[in-house]
């Protein structure tokens, strides 16, 4: 249905090899950075840099820091530079049932519930369901157990010819969205668990009525709409991804918070009648 752990941060981000260098450079490339660009943006010379990305320097840990926040590097990976040179990881791993993080999951409980009787969840960086409200439950409906416990996983659910796949309308629309969006977070971060769940659901068979239908009636242009059955009834959403501002917990960080808003009139109003 969406559009993102527990464990030290020290053996989630081992260091690289290579050094920091090959690590910072990936990054610069990444963000299609010159070596210029970037030691301005960080108060640095292009020069420093370069002996950097050699191996000829050793950045403080404040440049460290800098340079992946000019780089705009996830925090788990910021871990990850900052081992690679010789620094202590700077952001926990603190796992989510942690009496640490109960202020945060009572917050993302009120959140989600605040959106009914439309769609929300939360998932972590795995695509993990880790909170979920009624309208959510509303659409599994008749999904098998065995799909949503323990710990379902949200592309599973959806794309899994015995969960919601049958029941998307736009379905070849709609997977080639999520499979998209996979492929940008095995970018980002580089996960082997990430991409044995994309090749793991890029080949769940697609049913074979999952041609893509003209919608009954008007559709939002301004996204990509998702239109599933429920009930004898064509629902058509718009999704929303948030995730937290400058995070300083690796488990925080990758949370997102993915809300489904009615893309039409008709839509809203059986979420209305349906969601008390």
């Amino acid at each position: 249905m969406v559009s993102t752990p527990s464990g030290s941060a020290a053996s989630a981000a081992p260091a690289h090899r290579g050094g920091i260098g090959p690590l910072l450079r990936a990054w610069r490339e990444r963000r299609r950075l010159s070596q210029l660009e970037l030691a301005l943006r960080a108060g640095s010379s292009a020069r420093h840099l370069s002996f950097i990305e050699t191996g000829r320097a050793r950045p403080s840990e404040e440049m460290v820091l800098r340079l992946a926040e000019h780089l705009d590097v996830p925090v788990r990976e910021r871990n990850a530079l900052l081992l690679a040179a010789g620094y202590a990881p700077r952001y926990p791993e603190t796992p989510l049932d942690d009496p640490a993080l109960d202020a945060l999951r009572d917050g993302m409980e009120r959140l989600i519930g605040g959106y009914e009787p439309y769609p929300a969840l939360v998932v972590d960086a795995g695509y993990t369901v880790v909170a979920a409200n009624r309208g959510v439950a509303l659409l599994l409906e008749g999904v098998p157990e065995a799909l949503l416990a323990p710990a379902p996983n949200a592309m599973r659910l959806t794309l899994h010819p015995q969960g919601l796949a049958p029941r998307i309308r736009n379905l070849r629309e709609w997977r080639g969205h999520l499979l998209a969006q996979m492929e940008r977070q095995i970018a980002l971060h580089r996960s082997d668990a990430l991409r044995e769940l994309y090749e793991e659901v890029a080949a769940y068979p697609v049913p074979a009525h999952a041609e893509e239908e003209e919608p009954a009636g008007p559709v939002a242009h301004f996204a990509l709409p998702l239109r599933i059955e429920h009930e004898g009834r064509v629902l058509s959403f718009v999704s929303s991804i948030a995730t937290f501002n400058t995070p300083m917990d690796v488990t925080v960080a990758e949370l997102a918070v993915e809300t489904f808003l009615p893309a039409d009139p008709a839509t809203a109003k059986y979420l209305r009648s349906q969601v008390g």
